[in-house]
């Protein structure tokens, strides 16, 4: 290799990381609208699990009707099959759907209660701690990312910015427990966006990723409903007529193509933190033009540390794994 080689490869791999992280970013403000399309959708419904039902068949409506019905989808499916038979591709590498049914449950159940402000403030200390180990462990495409004292704290600076955030909504005990829900809801998405990486790599395309991820989020809720209706019986409200409020689905398949495109460019950690960053920006936006609960100086300084976290993370490592 020339020393202009050189000197271009790093360039290269520069911009491909700021093109990553940019992808995260967008793709964190679509989650903050998808929490307030399903907190909505729950409140109408009374029940954030058939509201969260209702927006991931929507998603799956679509994606069945085009991912098989083009070449690249049906062509990144049969990769899927046959990596699944050869082994290099486990079972269990396609159940990222499950962090995913599990993620929007929480934004159906909690954002409500909580704002789309502090619950997004709430999955980074989940999303932290997971990406933390699903970098470490190998779980995404990229393979193993080393435990680094900037790792560290970029993840312990995500905890603080919860704490910081979500302080002045503590005030009783079921305030308390219901922000444990969003972040269990990050370790989730954590986890989910590192196995969808693995399945979009193996597939050589997002797009069949999305569609096994959605297909699995739909029997998991489709489960929960079933139990949920056996608890509480059926919900009291009814399916609303505006067809916006089922747009949640639809921008859950470009956040989760996005995911399964970019994570294995920058890690499972680097990625989510950037997309924790983009859900800030759009929930404090929401929430301020909107009627719901307005940012506190608290959520605005909880989000400056969590910008913080991003850079503090996102500093490369002259380290780093093979894949497992």
């Amino acid at each position: 290799m020339s020393a202009l080689d050189e000197e271009i490869e790093p360039r290269s791999r520069g911009r491909s990381r700021v093109v990553a992280i940019g992808a995260a970013v967008a793709a964190g403000a679509g989650l903050a609208v998808q929490a307030r399309l399903n907190g909505e959708l729950g409140a109408r419904l009374g029940d954030g699990v058939a509201a969260s039902l209702a927006s991931t068949t929507a998603g799956v409506l679509v994606l069945l009707a085009l991912v098989p019905t083009v070449a690249t989808g049906r062509r990144g499916l049969r990769f899927v099959g046959a990596a699944l038979r050869t082994g290099s591709l486990r079972w269990w590498h396609c159940c990222g759907g499950v962090g995913g049914a599990l993620f929007v449950a929480g934004q159906g159940v909690s954002v409500g209660t909580l704002g789309v402000a502090v619950f997004t403030v709430a999955v980074v200390g989940g999303t932290a701690v997971g990406s933390l180990v699903a970098d470490r462990s190998g779980l995404g495409p990229g393979g193993r990312h080393p435990i680094t004292t900037a790792r560290i704290g970029g993840a312990a600076a995500c905890v603080a910015a919860v704490a910081i955030a979500a302080h002045d909504r503590l005030g009783s005990q079921g305030t308390v427990l219901l922000l444990g829900l969003p972040l269990l809801a990050g370790v989730a998405a954590a986890v989910q966006s590192a196995l969808n990486g693995r399945v979009g790599a193996a597939a050589r395309s997002p797009w069949p990723a999305t569609l096994v991820s959605f297909v699995v989020a739909e029997v998991a809720l489709g489960l929960a409903l079933l139990v949920v209706l056996a608890v509480r019986g059926v919900p009291a409200g009814r399916l609303p007529a505006e067809p916006w409020l089922y747009a949640a689905g639809l921008v859950g398949i470009v956040v989760i193509a996005t995911a399964a495109h970019f994570v294995g460019r920058i890690g499972v950690l680097v990625f989510s933190l950037a997309g924790v960053a983009g859900q800030l920006l759009g929930a404090l936006a929401l929430d301020a033009l909107t009627a719901g609960p307005r940012p506190s100086v608290a959520t605005w300084i909880g989000t400056a540390v969590t910008f913080g976290a991003v850079a503090l993370a996102a500093r490369p490592s002259s380290r780093r794994e093979p894949r497992a």
